[in-house]
């Protein structure tokens, strides 16, 4: 993505990023000889991840008073995959690939409010990492911080904002709760 967000390459959607990654990582594995059909499914596993748990349930909640849309490096294809494994309610799907680069430039934040005819001080994004919601900020959207303290493995995510935040909550459904939903 930074070769993206540098310029040094064209926009391209993160699903082709990820096989990049991929066709360079899998030797150092001395992982050879994989079928394209086996080599794509791996490549596309990130469409299959299940959701937190309290996912489902904070979005249905949040989506009776708010839009709602991921503004996601993810391409598309990718959130839509993701979206009807897990039954989220969004109105839209924004992000990188609607934008053309990716986060945290702010034409990435800003095509989103955009999308929805509203002004960034109308949007909040909502995130488990204080660096996208600086970023946010800056463009002047309101920040939501839900806690993923072991998004990285136990001990090693976001317990709290690294960084003041509009709301910081422990889970979607304790966001839900505080924006009233």
């Amino acid at each position: 993505m930074e070769d993206v967000r540098a310029g040094r390459m064209p926009f391209c959607k993160l699903d082709v990023l990820h096989r990049r990654n991929l066709d360079r990582i899998l030797p150092r594995f001395a992982v050879s000889g994989l079928a394209e059909e086996a080599t794509r499914n791996l490549n596309l596993a990130w469409h299959r991840l299940p959701a937190w748990p309290d996912v489902p349930g904070g979005l249905a909640r949040l989506e009776r008073r708010f839009l709602l849309a991921p503004v996601s490096n993810g391409n598309i294809s990718l959130m839509v995959d993701l979206a009807r494994r897990n039954g989220f309610p969004w109105d839209a799907i924004l992000g990188a690939e609607v934008a053309g680069d990716y986060k945290p430039k702010p034409r990435v934040y800003l095509a989103a409010c955009e999308a929805f005819d509203l002004p960034p001080g109308e949007c909040m994004m909502v995130a488990a990492h204080t660096n996208d919601l600086l970023a946010a900020a800056k463009c002047g959207l309101r920040t939501g911080h839900v806690a993923r303290p072991n998004e990285h493995g136990p001990g090693r995510g976001e317990a709290a904002p690294a960084a003041p935040v509009d709301v910081a909550a422990t889970s979607l459904e304790d966001l839900a709760a505080q924006l009233g939903a």
